[in-house]
């Protein structure tokens, strides 16, 4: 006991543990357990063992951290960490709790798709470089999903359901150089040069090139993960910037930029477009307004595809006519008209201008529509819709129609019958949302199991 007493003078914890002769910890003893055994007739030569607690609170190396604080808060002024074989690995008390390190985190990401009601032309930099454009959109319940983890070294993994390929590359120059279907993604990673390796896995809850915005949806939810590894985050607007950077400027994909503003923002949006700055405004429309229009809308997938780089091109080279910039225009005015319209609650007005607007649309190049898509449209209009329009360049893709309650059932018959997908969606009012998760806590338990 004498040299426990020095023992304890020397830790400063008023406490000493005792170990069996494997080294196993059996015991604690407290400088008041020392004197309460002196007062009984003991003496200093006396084995520490005399007088040692064997039923003393101890902790393993997985306790919370929660769990030692509370502890440490009701009296308990010394913890003694042991292993399975109850040798000490460490001890906690007020005055000795480690700093939480920080553990290996992923980032995940999801981004949704646009629909967008009017003013389409109007966001291309080739027409509001002499008068502003407007258009107006929402996104819907469509995503997205993005999943990044950082690496120990340099190498690179890139992983697209959608796409179903694999790019792997044992550094960014090298990734950058792969020829193949990744052209989007070397984009992003030119346009952000990041300087660590990285897995980065990625599928789509939409078929590509659907008209949804799915490339910029994708250059989102991309990002979106690698923001988090940031210290000084971009912002919602140097997030557009950077998927309209990559999409238009390093691929070479001609098209607008309310796409990439859209998924970022999220929500029922007026977006207007200038040289100096685009500017994007809330809608604050009344939520019976929203449920009824969200129940009014169909969502129809033609099951054909389109390039709209193509049809953007095309564009470009026929805004070159008065005529067609005078659409264009009109588009612009009537998508000032549609937003008052959803403020006001009007919506067989709104349904009504979706009509005009797909009327104007489809003037604006002959690659936007053809034969088989007037057919589908024309049906509709005859099966109950007051108005509809194909969303994004044009080609293929999705329809969007405006259905009365009590002709929704009709119209959806229709479209299935003619061997379309109806496809199913609510209001996503939330736009790119992004966040970190320790791996610890998820994958690999997961993998240890």
């Amino acid at each position: 006991m004498r040299d426990a007493l020095s023992q304890i003078e020397g830790n400063h914890h008023g406490i000493v543990l005792t170990t069996d002769n494997k080294g196993a910890v059996n015991g604690l003893a407290t400088d008041g357990d020392i004197r309460r055994r002196l007062l009984e007739g003991g003496t200093l030569d006396e084995p520490i063992g005399s007088c040692a607690n064997r039923t003393f609170v101890w902790e393993t190396p997985a306790t919370s951290r929660e769990s030692l604080i509370k502890k440490l808060d009701h009296r308990i002024r010394f913890i003694p960490i042991l292993d399975k074989d109850r040798r000490l690995v460490g001890v906690v008390s007020r005055e000795h709790l480690p700093v939480q390190l920080e553990e290996a985190v992923y980032a995940r990401s999801r981004s949704p798709v646009r629909i967008s009601f009017g003013g389409g032309g109007s966001d291309l930099t080739h027409y509001f470089s002499e008068i502003s454009g407007a258009v107006i959109n929402t996104t819907v319940s469509l995503y997205s999903h993005a999943t990044l983890r950082v690496r120990n070294d340099s190498k690179i993994l890139l992983s697209s359901r959608d796409l179903g390929q694999t790019l792997e590359a044992e550094d960014l120059s090298t990734a950058l150089n792969q020829v193949g279907c990744f052209g989007l993604l070397q984009a992003i990673l030119k346009a952000i040069s990041p300087d660590f390796g990285f897995e980065l896995y990625l599928h789509s809850d939409f078929p590509m090139k659907s008209g949804l915005g799915g490339s910029a949806v994708v250059s989102s939810a991309v990002l979106g993960c690698f923001n988090q590894f940031r210290r000084d985050k971009w912002d919602m607007h140097e997030l557009a910037e950077l998927a309209y950077q990559a999409e238009r400027l390093h691929l070479g994909v001609a098209g607008g930029w309310q796409d990439q503003y859209a998924t970022v923002f999220g929500g029922f949006n007026f977006m207007e477009f200038r040289m100096d700055q685009n500017i994007v405004h809330p809608l604050r429309i009344h939520p019976d307004t929203l449920l009824e229009l969200e129940e009014s809308l169909l969502l129809c997938d033609t099951g054909t595809t389109h390039e709209s780089g193509d049809i953007h091109e095309d564009q470009r080279r026929e805004m070159q006519q008065d005529d067609v910039r005078i659409l264009v225009r009109n588009n612009v005015e009537l998508s000032y008209r549609m937003r008052n319209l959803l403020l006001r609650g009007r919506l067989l007005e709104f349904g009504h201008a979706l009509d005009e607007a797909w009327q104007t649309k489809r003037r604006l190049s002959s690659k936007i529509s053809n034969t088989r898509l007037d057919a589908v449209y024309d049906g509709a209009m005859r099966n109950g819709a007051l108005g509809g329009k194909l969303l994004g360049a044009g080609g293929g893709g999705f329809f969007l129609f405006y259905v009365p309650p009590f002709y929704k059932h009709q119209l959806m018959s229709h479209l299935e019958a003619t061997g379309l997908k109806v496809q199913p969606f609510r209001f996503e009012q939330e736009g790119l949302r992004a966040w970190t998760v320790r791996e610890g806590r998820n994958h690999i338990e997961m993998d240890s199991k």
